[in-house]
């Protein structure tokens, strides 16, 4: 048996007369028979189009970009932490523990913070949660390890010496060693 498909213009056109009155009015259910008669279905045929039929929906979750299972500010200290044993773990090739591995020292054994000690329980965090917030929120291993093309132009010699001089009393002020641009 052939199946009849009531066209989305007319579904369209018939919501709108629908929604026109009230919900409880016999002209609905007397404009749903006569679409029904018209295309040859039934009753429940036709409403079962205009309940299937695709409304616009949104782009995005109301709540992008914040965690659902945890706070936001629970959610930061936890990739804070994975982000620092990932920099922690960097060796001379630039190779540094997986955020899955992170993940489990953390769960398993947990970190000292200067706010206190941090241990999640276990299954709450997973890879690809992390690793979505740590690029979102910039404590991605690439972003934190990157240097400025600024800092790379002072060490070879490139900078204007006055810039080179203002860059250089910040490091010294910040605490960070200092290399001649000889050493680099």
């Amino acid at each position: 048996m052939s199946r009849q498909k009531i066209p989305i213009e007319a579904l369209i056109n018939l919501q709108q007369r629908l929604d026109m009155l009230p919900s409880r009015c016999q002209e609905r259910r007397l404009l749903i028979e006569q679409t029904a008669l018209f295309y040859g279905v039934s009753c429940d045929t036709v409403y079962r189009a205009l309940r299937g039929r695709e409304q616009p929906k949104s782009d995005q979750r109301r709540d992008y970009g914040t965690p659902r299972n945890l706070s936001r500010q629970e959610m930061e200290s936890y990739c804070e932490v994975i982000a620092a044993i990932k920099i922690r773990t960097n060796n001379k090739k630039g190779r540094h523990l997986s955020t899955q591995r992170a993940i489990e020292l953390l769960e398993e054994h947990g970190m000292d913070t200067p706010s206190g000690f941090i241990q999640p329980p276990k299954g709450l965090l997973t890879k690809a949660t992390v690793n979505r917030y740590l690029k979102a929120w910039g404590y991605a291993f690439d972003y934190i390890t990157r240097q400025p093309a600024e800092i790379k132009s002072m060490f070879r010699g490139q900078l204007d010496p006055v810039r080179t001089r203002e860059l250089q009393e910040h490091m010294l002020l910040a605490g960070l060693p200092l290399l001649s641009p000889a050493a680099v």
